[in-house]
């Protein structure tokens, strides 16, 4: 995918002692994004996460404890933003994410603001999760999908692409909470009037280092999700503008 000046993609990419997979996963998204710059958020990591990514040639913004995915995410947004970046693409440091399926959320964004790489999208995807996880997922994809009038099948992926509006918004509003990251930020987007949708891609299993929730874990957060839900439908669509590129 050949990038202009008009549409520079930032590759950001939360880690949280990620050392046994993030060189791999640096070589995949330079392999498939050639023109996407590619920024590695450390995310307090006390092993050599930050040291290997910049060995590989990353840009790496370093947090001084562990904030969690969102508000390494948030920093990336930030980032994005004061750098004149007009797209962005989030994946995962532990591998599950294949770039080469990356171009299919890009090219979505043409008339959507933030772009969801979904499993279980597809009757035939093999992708193996746990039952107790399983039916917490479905049961957010279902109330996801009713307050923001989308088709959603998979609302706790990470991996997505995010168009200017959803840079804006997010640099400044961005939830920090385990299953926040994921879930309420698709409320917030809808309630700020931006367009979401999702694209069926396949995913890989984790390649390396341990799941930071387990599936118990979740069931909790979901229950702090309750007053989320509970928010209005839309508010009036005002977020802040996107910073051009000088």
């Amino acid at each position: 995918m050949a990038l202009t000046e008009q549409s520079r993609l930032l590759v950001i990419i939360p880690c949280y002692n990620e050392a046994a997979t993030i060189v791999s996963v640096l070589e995949e998204a330079r392999e498939h994004l050639p023109d996407a710059d590619l920024l590695v958020v450390d995310d307090g990591s006390t092993d050599h996460t930050r040291s290997l990514a910049l060995e590989a040639g990353a840009r790496v913004v370093t947090l001084p404890f562990n904030l969690g995915v969102g508000g390494a995410l948030r920093t990336g947004f930030r980032y994005a933003i004061r750098h004149g970046y007009r797209m962005a693409l989030q994946i995962d440091g532990d591998g599950q994410h294949d770039p080469s399926t990356a171009d299919q959320l890009l090219a979505s964004l043409d008339g959507a603001d933030l772009i969801i790489g979904a499993r279980f999208a597809d009757a035939d995807d093999d992708y193996q999760v746990g039952i107790t996880r399983r039916l917490v997922m479905r049961l957010l994809a279902r109330s996801v999908a009713r307050r923001t009038d989308a088709a959603l099948t998979d609302v706790t992926s990470g991996f997505r692409a995010f168009g200017p509006r959803a840079l804006s918004l997010f640099a400044a509003h961005y939830p920090a909470e385990y299953l926040g990251d994921t879930v309420e930020a698709l409320l917030i987007a809808s309630r700020h009037g931006l367009t979401v949708r999702q694209v069926g891609v396949a995913m890989r299993p984790r390649q390396g280092g341990a799941a930071s929730q387990s599936s118990f874990k979740s069931v909790i957060h979901l229950l702090r999700l309750v007053p989320a839900f509970m928010m209005p439908a839309r508010l009036k669509p005002e977020f802040p503008a996107v910073e051009e590129s000088p």
